[in-house]
C-alpha cells in the first residue's frame, strides 16, 4: 500500500476550479444586479401608483363636493315650471295631431236619426290621452237612442271606455246625456285629413 501526502503533490486542476469558482460569482452578481433594478423599478411604480392613487381621490372628492353644490343649486320651483312647460308644450303638439273633420265625420255616422250633439270638446289627459266630451239630446226621452249611439260609437274603434255621466229629462221631453270616452282613433286614419 502506498501512502501519499496530497499536499505535497501539485494540483493540476486548479486552473478550472478557478474559473467556475469565477463564473458562479459573476451569476451571483448579475443575478443580484437584476434583483436591485427590479427592485428600484418596482419600487418608482408603486410610488407613482400612490401618487396617482391620491390625486384620484382628491379628484373624486372634489367631484362630489361640486354634485353637492350643484344639486343644492337645482331650484325645485324652476324644475316644475320647465315640467309644466313640456306638458303644455306636448298638449300643443296633441292638439295639433287633432283632426276635427275625422271626428265630425265618425260622429255623422254613428248618430241615430232621433240623436243629435249639442256640445263636443276633447281635451287631452295625461293618463287616458285623447279625452271626448259629448252631450247628446234624444227625442221623446229615448234611452235606447243614446245606448245605441255609444254602441255605434264603440263600434267604430275610435272610442273606448264611453260612460253617461248624466242624463236630464228636459221639459220638451228630451233626454239630455253627458258622455264622455277615450278617443284613439287608429293611426293610418288619422294621419290625413283637416286639422
Amino acid at each position: 500500500m502506498i501512502h501519499s501526502n496530497l499536499a505535497t503533490r501539485p494540483f493540476y486542476n486548479e486552473r478550472a476550479v478557478q474559473l467556475l469558482l469565477f463564473g458562479v460569482a459573476a451569476l451571483a452578481l448579475a443575478a443580484s444586479a437584476f434583483n436591485a433594478t427590479r427592485l428600484i423599478q418596482l419600487s418608482r411604480r408603486d410610488t407613482n401608483l400612490a401618487l396617482q392613487a391620491a390625486r384620484d381621490e382628491a379628484a373624486a372628492a372634489d367631484l362630489r363636493a361640486q354634485a353637492a353644490r350643484l344639486r343644492a343649486a337645482v331650484d325645485a320651483r324652476a324644475l316644475d315650471t320647465a315640467a309644466a312647460e313640456a306638458r303644455q308644450a306636448n298638449a300643443l303638439i296633441d292638439r295639433r295631431t287633432f283632426s276635427w273633420t275625422e271626428l265630425l265625420n265618425r260622429l255623422e255616422a254613428t248618430l241615430p236619426d232621433d240623436v243629435r250633439i249639442t256640445a263636443l270638446r276633447p281635451k287631452v289627459d295625461q293618463k287616458r290621452g285623447m279625452v271626448v266630451a259629448i252631450t247628446a239630446v234624444a227625442e221623446n226621452a229615448s234611452v235606447d237612442s243614446i245606448n245605441r249611439f255609444i254602441d255605434r260609437l264603440e263600434e267604430t274603434g275610435a272610442f273606448r271606455e264611453l260612460q253617461k255621466l248624466t242624463e236630464v229629462v228636459t221639459e220638451q221631453n228630451q233626454l239630455e246625456a253627458a258622455l264622455e270616452g277615450i278617443y284613439a282613433p287608429p293611426a293610418s286614419a288619422s294621419e290625413g285629413g283637416d286639422r
